[in-house]
């Protein structure tokens, strides 16, 4: 870090604390000396802020192995970050469950709930759901809702940046639902939402197969697919929060809507939910004519959907997720298709965190919140991916 002289006084001491304080959370525990040659701050500088650190709550000393000490004599003091200064959510609102995860400031996941929901529920009975599942996982847990620094929420739809779901059709009463103002009054701490898609990409990112890949899209493969998508390891909302909603591409044409592509009659299937899929999906394994040709006409669909999302962005990586994912042959249509298509065919992956995909993303969210808080100063922000 360069010398800084002169300007605020107050500013370069938090600018100190930033630094100081991402030096401890990087390693298990440090000595003072060890954090100077760390940072490059004098070793004053370094006692005045670790001491200010303790007060704050967010780093202790670490205790002395008292048989090291008699053989030894008083090592160095060490210290180290306090993760469980507080807490984190991450929660998931779907057509047909809710899921919470609860996490320690450095991201570790503590305990996790997850509860069934009806797709008809609307949208005060989706919320009591979310809510009772949070109360369980909390009162489990031991943590009070006071502990809480920042809560992550993925769904289904097109989210404003103030949490309002602009547009979705998978949840009954979710479009025009302010969501993240229902939801803050359950909570002390800032809540963000954001597209379930988007939180997936996210959690892929972090925890999954992208890890090593910061041009990456993910499918979240459903009925009506959604895809979010990082650039430069940068989330793409687009302009108006709706890049990647490829699930909207059947109204180019009548033809290829879910319900006609997944019929294995002449008339439309209805009702269309995943009960219904799942029975079609089921007699296709055994081999009835119509369900495969079904099967395969849902597949197709989605090849196209996504290589059109692939041309437009050219990612080193598409990750498959959602309950397609678990479709026999799915991959292989769309390594083809893009072959056919891309200058550089992108990699495909099935997700590795699988249904966890969502909750993961929208904890991640609520980290990054955190992290921006801890390490950010006016402009001046200290980073490290963990």
């Amino acid at each position: 870090m360069g010398r800084l002289t002169g300007g605020d006084p107050s500013l370069l001491r938090r600018i100190n604390s930033a630094v100081v304080l991402h030096a401890l959370r990087a390693t298990d525990r440090a000595t003072l000396t060890e954090i100077t040659r760390v940072t490059g701050l004098s070793r004053p500088t370094v006692e005045g802020v670790v001491e200010g650190l303790i007060e704050a709550g967010l780093v202790v000393e670490q205790a002395a192995d008292e048989s090291a000490v008699r053989r030894q004599g008083r090592p160095a003091r060490r210290f180290r970050f306090r993760a469980e200064a507080g807490h984190l959510l991450g929660l998931e609102i779907g057509p047909h469950r809710v899921a919470a995860l609860l996490a320690d400031l450095d991201g570790r996941v503590l305990a996790s709930q997850a509860g069934e929901v009806a797709a008809t529920a609307d949208a005060d009975e989706r919320l009591e759901r979310l809510r009772t599942a949070v109360t369980a996982l909390l009162g489990r847990a031991g943590v009070p809702r006071g502990s809480l620094r920042a809560v992550g929420v993925g769904t289904p739809g097109i989210i404003e940046a103030d949490g309002t779901v602009r547009l979705s059709t998978a949840l009954p009463q979710w479009t025009g639902l302010h969501l993240g103002e229902r939801l803050s009054r359950s909570f002390r701490c800032p809540v963000l939402v954001e597209n379930d898609a988007n939180a997936a990409a996210l959690a892929e990112h972090w925890k999954g197969c992208a890890t090593d890949s910061d041009d990456m899209v993910f499918v979240l493969a459903g009925l009506s697919p959604g895809a979010g998508s990082l650039i430069g390891g940068r989330l793409h909302r687009g302009f108006g929060g709706a890049a990647g909603e490829i699930g909207a591409l059947h109204l180019l044409g009548r033809e290829v809507t879910p319900e006609t592509l997944l019929s294995t009659t002449d008339e439309p299937l209805h009702p269309l939910d995943e009960q219904a899929v799942a029975e079609v999906f089921a007699l296709a394994k055994k081999g009835d004519q119509r369900a495969r040709a079904a099967v395969d006409r849902f597949i197709q669909r989605l090849v196209h959907d996504v290589a059109a999302l692939v041309l437009a962005l050219d990612p080193e990586l598409v990750v498959v997720g959602g309950w397609a994912a678990g479709l026999d042959g799915v991959l292989e249509p769309l390594r083809r298709e893009l072959a056919r298509y891309c200058l550089r065919p992108p990699k495909v992956a099935l997700s590795l965190l699988g249904e966890a995909a969502v909750a993961a993303g929208a904890l991640r969210l609520a980290l990054d919140h955190v992290e921006e808080q801890l390490f950010a100063v006016e402009g001046t922000a200290v980073t490290g991916r963990r």
